[in-house]
């Protein structure tokens, strides 16, 4: 059995190895600090599964679900993400996941969706599950962000929690005029002109702690 991690913090990679180890004693494990560095490594060698972290420099780990699936649409991404449920994994799971795992999760939850994605499955909590049934009956609740790209998304989070254009472009491996340029877009969409009509829509619908 082989594993590919893909998160951009070596204390949280080398802690799922030394976790997942205790239950996949045979397993071998492939680590990549970037989705760029996991993209060459999904196509390089056979994984069985792929563990993908959502926040990370440059791409996203969403970004790298579309790129994995394009090409070998058959290998199963697992996201092991910071971010609750009801931010991203939704828009994990329509790009090809097979599940969302919170890493505010107990152990035996990784364990349990790990097996079950493993044998050809998907992993999806209940909270989740009671989330995509609002979504498919048309009463999630959610607003004029599901209009946005998924990096428009992870820029309006930003935004949202006080971070100047130059921060965001320093933490996403951006120029400040690119983070700029989605600023403007993400403001055209959705038709709040000012971060404090983002802020604001952003607290609303529960996109910032």
């Amino acid at each position: 059995m082989k594993i590919l991690i893909v998160d951009d913090h070596a204390i949280v990679r080398r802690g799922m190895i030394s976790l997942l180890r205790e239950h996949f004693n045979d397993a071998e494990f492939g680590e990549a600090e970037d989705s760029r560095h996991g993209f060459v490594l999904a196509l390089e060698k056979t994984w069985d599964l792929v563990l993908v972290d959502i926040n990370m420099k440059g791409r996203s780990g969403l970004d790298l679900i579309r790129d994995i699936k394009g090409v070998k649409p058959a290998l199963p991404v697992l996201v092991v993400s910071a971010h609750p449920e009801k931010d991203y994994a939704v828009r994990a799971l329509k790009l090809g996941a097979a599940g969302y795992v919170s890493k505010q999760s107990a152990a035996d939850i990784l364990f349990s969706a790990v097996r079950r994605v493993l044998a050809g499955g998907r992993y999806v909590s209940p909270a989740l599950a009671e989330q995509l049934a609002g979504s498919l009956a048309g009463v999630s609740g959610v607003g004029s962000h599901d209009a946005l790209s998924n990096r428009e998304l992870q820029v309006l989070k930003m935004i949202a929690s006080g971070k100047s254009l130059k921060e965001i472009g320093a933490e996403l491996a951006l120029s400040e005029k690119t983070v700029a340029t989605y600023r403007a877009r993400i403001s055209e969409k959705m038709g709040l002109p000012t971060n404090v009509d983002l802020t604001r829509y952003a607290m609303r619908h529960g996109l910032v702690d």
